[in-house]
């Protein structure tokens, strides 16, 4: 889920690569098919997802293998959250101050880019609606890039990426201003079809993996992947609903 900067997808792959070699398989298949079809093709080895589609379109049709343990600003022992980003020049201080504002969402299925913002922005909704106008961009990225260029307002930005492009490419964030941080939320789990591999050893081949070589471990600030379960990720959708029993079922 985490392809850019160049930095980081070179990482990614050398670890992925290193993890292959560890359970002995010499050939990998591309992988560049729409995710849906990724994360639900039966022969999926290792793959990541988003919390929210985990716990909505895909609990019982994956296993879930891990959850990356980061050591990063705000992304910490298993836990990321969003950062609530807008113009560094607006005037803004709090998330009230945008009501009526226009948010630049990445996806309606992110949990980052659209659940966490939802959980944030309920309490302060009024009649089922705070902002004047919600847009999908597509990627944080160009949320990011639509904030800093005066097209959108705010934007919940997942704190990974963000310390990603921050250190990476900083012309990236460098337009924007962290106005406040959502609650936690665990961090993308790695997933696996239903297959013969047990997941204990996907588990110790990824972090085999990302022992190997400790660029790897510089780069993404993955210290390990942790043990996961579909469990630890019910309060993505304890989310979801709270904000529906504050009348807020749609980011809207």
């Amino acid at each position: 889920m985490y392809v850019a900067p160049t930095q980081v997808l070179q990482a990614s792959e050398r670890w992925l690569a290193h993890t292959l070699r560890v359970l002995g398989i010499g050939h990998r298949q591309r992988d560049d098919e729409p995710l849906e079809q990724l994360w639900l093709n039966p022969r999926l080895l290792i793959g990541q997802t988003c919390g929210y589609p985990l716990v909505t379109r895909l609990k019982d049709r994956v296993r879930v293998i891990g959850r990356p343990c980061f050591d990063l600003p705000d992304a910490q022992g298993g836990e990321h959250c969003s950062l609530l980003v807008v113009h560094h020049q607006a005037s803004w201080q709090h998330l009230a101050d945008l009501r009526g504002s226009h948010a630049a969402v990445n996806g309606e299925d992110s949990n980052s880019g659209m659940n966490l913002l939802r959980h944030a922005v309920a309490p302060l909704a009024r009649d089922g609606r705070f902002f004047a106008r919600v847009s999908i961009s597509g990627s944080h990225r160009e949320s990011l890039r639509r904030v800093a260029a005066g097209q959108a307002d705010l934007a919940a930005i997942d704190s990974v990426t963000f310390a990603y492009l921050k250190r990476f490419a900083p012309q990236t964030v460098a337009q924007v201003r962290v106005l406040g941080r959502t609650v936690n939320s665990p961090t993308l789990p790695y997933i696996s079809a239903h297959n013969d591999v047990p997941v204990a050893d996907l588990l110790d081949a990824l972090n085999s993996g990302l022992r190997s070589d400790p660029e790897i471990t510089d780069t993404l600030g993955i210290v390990q992947v942790l043990p996961a379960r579909l469990a630890d990720y019910e309060v993505v959708q304890r989310y979801e609903t709270q904000a529906v029993q504050w009348g807020y079922a749609r980011l809207d």
